[in-house]
Protein backbone atom coordinates (compact mmCIF):
# COMPACT_ATOMS: atom_id res chain seq x y z
CA UNK A 1 0.00 0.00 0.00
CA UNK A 2 1.28 3.72 -0.87
CA UNK A 3 2.19 5.38 2.17
CA UNK A 4 1.09 8.53 0.64
CA UNK A 5 -2.16 10.50 1.97
CA UNK A 6 -4.79 11.30 -0.78
CA UNK A 7 -7.10 12.61 1.06
CA UNK A 8 -7.07 14.63 4.15
CA UNK A 9 -9.74 16.55 5.95
CA UNK A 10 -9.72 19.20 8.76
CA UNK A 11 -12.00 20.41 11.10
CA UNK A 12 -15.65 19.35 8.66
CA UNK A 13 -18.31 20.81 10.04
CA UNK A 14 -22.13 21.17 8.43
CA UNK A 15 -25.32 22.26 10.14
CA UNK A 16 -29.02 22.68 8.99
CA UNK A 17 -31.84 25.07 9.48
CA UNK A 18 -34.54 23.51 11.58
CA UNK A 19 -38.06 24.43 12.33
CA UNK A 20 -39.04 26.72 15.09
CA UNK A 21 -41.09 25.69 18.33
CA UNK A 22 -40.77 26.18 21.60
CA UNK A 23 -37.59 25.01 22.48
CA UNK A 24 -35.89 26.86 19.34
CA UNK A 25 -34.51 29.60 20.89
CA UNK A 26 -33.01 27.33 23.41
CA UNK A 27 -29.72 25.78 23.93
CA UNK A 28 -30.48 22.24 24.67
CA UNK A 29 -29.21 18.51 24.65
CA UNK A 30 -30.62 15.88 22.98
CA UNK A 31 -29.02 12.93 24.24
CA UNK A 32 -25.07 13.62 23.16
CA UNK A 33 -26.43 16.46 19.98
CA UNK A 34 -26.42 19.83 21.07
CA UNK A 35 -29.35 21.70 19.55
CA UNK A 36 -28.71 25.42 18.94
CA UNK A 37 -31.03 28.00 18.02
CA UNK A 38 -32.62 26.91 15.08
CA UNK A 39 -29.37 25.04 13.70
CA UNK A 40 -28.93 21.26 13.80
CA UNK A 41 -24.97 20.43 13.61
CA UNK A 42 -24.58 17.01 11.42
CA UNK A 43 -21.04 16.98 11.23
CA UNK A 44 -19.00 18.61 14.28
CA UNK A 45 -14.74 19.46 13.69
CA UNK A 46 -14.30 16.35 12.17
CA UNK A 47 -10.52 15.78 10.68
CA UNK A 48 -8.96 12.60 9.34
CA UNK A 49 -7.01 11.05 6.73
CA UNK A 50 -6.48 8.56 4.42
CA UNK A 51 -3.86 7.47 2.39
CA UNK A 52 -3.36 5.82 -1.08
CA UNK A 53 -4.78 2.01 -1.57
CA UNK A 54 -6.30 1.46 1.84
CA UNK A 55 -9.94 1.26 2.87
CA UNK A 56 -11.05 4.07 6.16
CA UNK A 57 -14.18 3.14 7.25
CA UNK A 58 -16.62 5.51 9.10
CA UNK A 59 -19.11 3.63 11.21
CA UNK A 60 -21.83 4.74 13.65
CA UNK A 61 -25.52 4.62 14.00
CA UNK A 62 -28.36 5.96 11.76
CA UNK A 63 -28.24 10.01 12.01
CA UNK A 64 -24.89 10.16 13.17
CA UNK A 65 -23.75 12.03 10.54
CA UNK A 66 -22.16 9.83 8.09
CA UNK A 67 -24.04 10.05 4.99
CA UNK A 68 -23.51 14.24 4.97
CA UNK A 69 -19.81 13.64 5.70
CA UNK A 70 -19.82 11.36 2.56
CA UNK A 71 -21.49 13.62 0.35
CA UNK A 72 -19.08 16.63 2.03
CA UNK A 73 -15.84 14.71 0.89
CA UNK A 74 -17.34 14.57 -3.28
CA UNK A 75 -19.05 18.26 -2.68
CA UNK A 76 -22.29 16.85 -3.04
CA UNK A 77 -23.05 18.51 -0.25
CA UNK A 78 -21.34 22.20 0.63
CA UNK A 79 -19.31 22.36 3.87
CA UNK A 80 -20.30 25.19 6.31
CA UNK A 81 -16.31 25.31 7.28
CA UNK A 82 -12.61 23.20 7.29
CA UNK A 83 -10.78 21.85 4.54
CA UNK A 84 -10.57 18.57 1.77
CA UNK A 85 -7.68 18.12 0.13
CA UNK A 86 -7.41 15.33 -2.25
CA UNK A 87 -4.11 14.22 -3.81
CA UNK A 88 -2.64 17.42 -3.00
CA UNK A 89 -5.62 20.01 -4.18
CA UNK A 90 -7.38 22.06 -2.42
CA UNK A 91 -11.03 20.71 -2.88
CA UNK A 92 -13.01 23.51 -1.71
CA UNK A 93 -10.90 25.96 -3.72
CA UNK A 94 -12.22 24.40 -7.02
CA UNK A 95 -14.66 25.78 -9.72
CA UNK A 96 -16.29 25.23 -13.19
CA UNK A 97 -14.25 22.96 -14.97
CA UNK A 98 -11.58 22.20 -12.53
CA UNK A 99 -14.29 20.77 -10.28
CA UNK A 100 -15.62 18.64 -12.78
CA UNK A 101 -11.46 17.58 -13.43
CA UNK A 102 -10.95 16.59 -9.97
CA UNK A 103 -14.79 14.82 -10.04
CA UNK A 104 -13.80 12.27 -12.22
CA UNK A 105 -10.92 10.65 -9.60
CA UNK A 106 -13.47 11.07 -7.10
CA UNK A 107 -16.86 9.12 -7.51
CA UNK A 108 -19.16 7.76 -5.40
CA UNK A 109 -20.99 4.07 -4.45
CA UNK A 110 -24.49 4.61 -2.87
CA UNK A 111 -26.98 2.54 -0.48
CA UNK A 112 -29.78 2.39 -2.29
CA UNK A 113 -28.99 0.43 -5.85
CA UNK A 114 -32.07 1.97 -7.21
CA UNK A 115 -33.46 4.95 -6.43
CA UNK A 116 -29.44 6.06 -7.48
CA UNK A 117 -29.71 4.26 -10.71
CA UNK A 118 -31.89 6.20 -13.64
CA UNK A 119 -35.07 3.56 -14.45
CA UNK A 120 -35.52 5.03 -17.60
CA UNK A 121 -32.05 4.85 -19.17
CA UNK A 122 -30.81 1.33 -20.32
CA UNK A 123 -28.38 0.11 -18.37
CA UNK A 124 -25.72 0.71 -21.34
CA UNK A 125 -26.73 4.29 -20.74
CA UNK A 126 -26.31 4.51 -17.09
CA UNK A 127 -23.21 2.95 -16.70
CA UNK A 128 -21.62 5.16 -19.97
CA UNK A 129 -23.02 8.63 -18.81
CA UNK A 130 -19.98 9.29 -17.09
CA UNK A 131 -17.55 8.86 -20.02
CA UNK A 132 -20.34 10.89 -22.32
CA UNK A 133 -20.14 13.95 -19.48
CA UNK A 134 -16.21 14.07 -19.05
CA UNK A 135 -15.21 12.12 -22.48
CA UNK A 136 -16.92 14.32 -24.45
CA UNK A 137 -15.14 13.62 -27.94
CA UNK A 138 -15.06 9.67 -27.49
CA UNK A 139 -17.28 8.16 -30.24
CA UNK A 140 -19.96 5.78 -29.49
CA UNK A 141 -18.96 2.92 -30.01
CA UNK A 142 -15.07 3.40 -27.98
CA UNK A 143 -18.06 3.96 -25.49
CA UNK A 144 -20.00 1.09 -25.69
CA UNK A 145 -17.17 -1.07 -26.09
CA UNK A 146 -15.62 0.07 -22.09
CA UNK A 147 -19.22 -0.23 -20.80
CA UNK A 148 -19.40 -3.73 -22.02
CA UNK A 149 -15.74 -4.49 -20.37
CA UNK A 150 -16.70 -3.07 -17.19
CA UNK A 151 -19.67 -4.75 -16.92
CA UNK A 152 -18.24 -7.82 -17.49
CA UNK A 153 -15.71 -7.32 -14.71
CA UNK A 154 -18.34 -6.59 -12.60
CA UNK A 155 -20.15 -9.88 -13.15
CA UNK A 156 -22.67 -8.10 -15.26
CA UNK A 157 -23.97 -9.80 -18.61
CA UNK A 158 -23.28 -7.86 -22.07
CA UNK A 159 -26.51 -7.76 -23.02
CA UNK A 160 -27.75 -6.04 -19.56
CA UNK A 161 -26.73 -2.71 -21.80
CA UNK A 162 -30.08 -2.63 -23.61
CA UNK A 163 -32.06 -3.36 -20.43
CA UNK A 164 -33.68 -1.14 -17.63
CA UNK A 165 -32.21 -1.85 -14.13
CA UNK A 166 -36.06 -2.95 -12.71
CA UNK A 167 -35.51 -6.09 -14.64
CA UNK A 168 -32.61 -6.97 -12.40
CA UNK A 169 -32.26 -7.96 -8.60
CA UNK A 170 -30.81 -5.75 -5.49
CA UNK A 171 -27.32 -7.46 -6.21
CA UNK A 172 -26.96 -6.89 -9.50
CA UNK A 173 -28.26 -3.24 -9.56
CA UNK A 174 -25.22 -2.97 -7.15
CA UNK A 175 -23.45 -4.33 -9.30
CA UNK A 176 -24.36 -2.20 -11.92
CA UNK A 177 -23.63 1.00 -8.99
CA UNK A 178 -20.43 0.04 -8.75
CA UNK A 179 -19.68 -0.47 -12.89
CA UNK A 180 -20.53 3.79 -13.34
CA UNK A 181 -18.35 4.37 -10.48
CA UNK A 182 -15.49 2.87 -12.13
CA UNK A 183 -15.62 3.39 -15.48
CA UNK A 184 -13.62 6.64 -15.41
CA UNK A 185 -11.27 4.57 -13.32
CA UNK A 186 -11.15 7.19 -10.34
CA UNK A 187 -8.73 6.88 -7.46
CA UNK A 188 -10.55 7.23 -4.50
CA UNK A 189 -14.12 5.63 -3.90
CA UNK A 190 -16.65 6.77 -1.40
CA UNK A 191 -18.87 3.92 -0.93
CA UNK A 192 -22.13 4.87 1.28
CA UNK A 193 -23.62 1.57 2.95
CA UNK A 194 -22.82 -0.55 -0.22
CA UNK A 195 -24.65 -3.46 1.08
CA UNK A 196 -27.34 -2.69 3.87
CA UNK A 197 -30.08 -2.95 1.35
CA UNK A 198 -28.44 -6.34 0.13
CA UNK A 199 -29.07 -10.26 1.66
CA UNK A 200 -26.19 -11.16 3.66
CA UNK A 201 -25.16 -13.36 1.18
CA UNK A 202 -25.31 -11.12 -1.52
CA UNK A 203 -23.34 -8.51 0.35
CA UNK A 204 -20.68 -10.30 1.07
CA UNK A 205 -20.15 -11.41 -2.72
CA UNK A 206 -20.46 -7.08 -3.23
CA UNK A 207 -18.19 -6.82 -0.56
CA UNK A 208 -15.48 -9.36 -1.92
CA UNK A 209 -15.79 -7.66 -5.08
CA UNK A 210 -14.71 -4.34 -3.92
CA UNK A 211 -11.88 -5.99 -2.44
CA UNK A 212 -10.56 -7.85 -5.75
CA UNK A 213 -11.43 -3.88 -7.19
CA UNK A 214 -9.29 -2.36 -4.86
CA UNK A 215 -6.39 -4.69 -5.77
CA UNK A 216 -6.95 -4.68 -9.18
CA UNK A 217 -7.19 -0.55 -10.29
CA UNK A 218 -5.44 0.54 -7.09
CA UNK A 219 -8.32 1.94 -5.49
CA UNK A 220 -8.97 3.97 -2.43
CA UNK A 221 -11.85 3.70 -0.43
CA UNK A 222 -13.79 5.78 1.99
CA UNK A 223 -16.53 3.02 3.73
CA UNK A 224 -19.64 4.16 5.27
CA UNK A 225 -21.19 1.61 7.11
CA UNK A 226 -23.38 0.61 10.27
CA UNK A 227 -22.55 -2.35 10.55
CA UNK A 228 -19.45 -3.55 12.50
CA UNK A 229 -18.85 -6.91 10.70
CA UNK A 230 -18.69 -5.33 7.21
CA UNK A 231 -15.89 -2.70 8.45
CA UNK A 232 -13.74 -6.22 10.09
CA UNK A 233 -13.99 -7.73 6.43
CA UNK A 234 -12.97 -5.33 4.40
CA UNK A 235 -11.24 -2.01 6.65
CA UNK A 236 -7.56 -0.91 6.99
CA UNK A 237 -8.54 2.02 9.64
CA UNK A 238 -12.23 2.49 10.81
CA UNK A 239 -13.43 5.52 12.81
CA UNK A 240 -16.57 5.54 15.09
CA UNK A 241 -18.84 8.46 14.46
CA UNK A 242 -21.60 9.91 17.04
CA UNK A 243 -23.33 12.97 16.95
CA UNK A 244 -21.41 14.74 14.38
CA UNK A 245 -18.07 13.87 15.83
CA UNK A 246 -15.39 11.19 15.75
CA UNK A 247 -15.14 9.40 19.18
CA UNK A 248 -12.89 6.98 18.50
CA UNK A 249 -10.18 6.37 14.93
CA UNK A 250 -7.42 3.85 14.65
CA UNK A 251 -6.55 0.63 13.36
CA UNK A 252 -9.75 -1.99 12.75
CA UNK A 253 -8.40 -4.83 14.76
CA UNK A 254 -7.56 -3.00 17.54
CA UNK A 255 -10.54 -0.28 17.53
CA UNK A 256 -12.73 -3.71 17.34
CA UNK A 257 -11.58 -5.90 19.98
CA UNK A 258 -9.59 -3.47 21.93
CA UNK A 259 -12.17 -0.44 22.37
CA UNK A 260 -11.20 2.53 24.73
CA UNK A 261 -14.35 4.35 24.10
CA UNK A 262 -17.60 3.49 25.66
CA UNK A 263 -19.49 4.08 22.65
CA UNK A 264 -17.69 1.62 20.59
CA UNK A 265 -18.11 -0.72 23.42
CA UNK A 266 -22.03 -0.18 23.07
CA UNK A 267 -21.92 -0.53 19.57
CA UNK A 268 -19.61 -4.26 19.67
CA UNK A 269 -22.34 -5.43 22.77
CA UNK A 270 -24.92 -5.41 20.01
CA UNK A 271 -23.31 -7.41 17.56
CA UNK A 272 -23.22 -11.33 18.82
CA UNK A 273 -19.58 -11.66 16.97
CA UNK A 274 -17.02 -9.09 15.50
CA UNK A 275 -14.72 -11.69 13.22
CA UNK A 276 -11.23 -10.93 13.60
CA UNK A 277 -9.89 -8.71 10.55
Amino acid sequence: MNESRILEVRELRKSYARSGGALASDKIRDGAREWSGVRFTAVDGVSFSVLAGETFAIVGESGCGKTTLARMLLRLIEPDSGEIHFDGTDVLALRGEELRARRRQMQMIFQDPFASLNPRMRVGEIVAEPLAIHEPKMSRGQRQEQTAAILQRVGINEDAAKRYVHEFSGGQRQRIGIARALILRPKLVVADEPVSALDVSVGAQVLLLLQELQVEFGLTYVLISHSLPVVAQVATRVAVMRAGKFVEMDQVDKVLHQPEHAYTRQLLAAVPEVPRA
